[in-house]
């Protein structure tokens, strides 16, 4: 069951068209990735769904129902360009927009509480924003996404200014939100945390809808005539007349070798061939990661 929809919405600003007839569909308790270069459209469609702007034609959907305006209270967004006031201090900051979503005082205080805490953040709560750094002050504005357990949680770009660190504990926090029900718009250009994170995507470029689908079936697709071999210890195999050699590196005490099928030869002739050149572990096709995926599909449309 789909959470959110967007049904044909196209949108156009002068004579540039910023989005032209896209739809997507959220599966509910999903994580689904908004990909796309810069310009794409992307924001101008999470700027709709937020009904910042309006579509020019098109049709959205929450729960099966219209979006209403209303429905602002059911979604959480955290924007890429952060909007913290940089004056006033943390801790009056977060009160005062979970007030604004419609929390009591004595409710917010007990799940800032809670998040502060659980963030490691509890230190920064009289701090004024402009004391912190671009990190600190990201968390900051994640609680205050959260924190009204809203039923669609848009993030943009939510990994800006976090050092490694702090950006595994942000993904495990929205895997966390997820696990707890929440369903999941995540906008990146970091393709390997769309591989971490996101069940499905849509890829926008140049206004339109060009690439849709859960990650592992994409990724499956996209596999064309490559395969990864395992050997047990150190094996080493050269091209030949049914395959070419892209790749070898060691893994634990595994030979992995990447190999490309040759015209018209069967993943089956590969096993055969090889089968004499050590004890195989596994034999699979060679997924190619979304980045490559991202720049092939954007490359073929440009």
């Amino acid at each position: 069951m789909a959470l959110f929809e967007a049904r044909n919405v196209t949108k156009q600003y002068g004579s540039q068209l910023a989005l032209d007839n896209v739809s997507i569909s959220v599966p509910e308790q999903s994580i689904y990735g908004l990909l796309g270069p810069n310009g794409a459209g992307k924001t101008t469609l999470i700027r709709i769904i937020n009904q910042i702007t309006g579509p020019d034609s098109g049709e959205l959907f929450l729960n099966g129902k219209k979006l209403m305006p209303d429905d602002v209270q059911f979604i959480g967004y955290l924007p890429e360009e952060r909007g913290l006031y940089k004056k006033m201090k943390v801790g009056e900051q977060a009160l005062y927009f979970a007030q604004l979503k419609g929390l009591s005082k004595a409710e917010a205080m007990r799940r800032l509480k809670y998040w502060f805490k659980k963030l490691d953040i509890v230190d920064w709560w009289g701090k004024r924003v402009e004391e912190l750094s671009k990190g600190m002050a990201q968390k900051v504005q994640f609680v205050t996404t959260v924190l009204h357990e809203p039923k669609l949680l848009i993030f943009d770009e939510p990994f800006t200014g976090f050092d490694p660190v702090n950006t595994n504990t942000v993904k495990k926090e929205i895997l966390f939100l997820r696990e707890r029900g929440a369903t999941v718009i995540f906008s990146t250009h970091n393709m390997e945390s769309v591989e971490e994170l996101c069940d499905n995507i849509t890829l926008i470029n140049k206004a339109k809808t060009i690439l849709e689908g859960r990650v592992d079936e994409i990724r499956r697709q996209w596999a064309g005539n490559e395969f990864e071999v395992a050997f047990e210890g150190d094996v080493q195999i050269g091209s030949n007349g049914l395959y070419n050699v892209m790749g070898q590196k060691k893994d634990n005490g595994k030979s992995i070798i990447r190999v490309k099928a040759v015209t018209d030869a069967s993943p089956n002739d590969i096993l055969q061939h090889v089968l004499p050149s050590g004890n195989i572990v596994s034999f699979n096709p060679a997924l190619p990661s979304m980045n490559e995926i991202f720049i092939r599909v954007v490359e073929a449309k440009n």
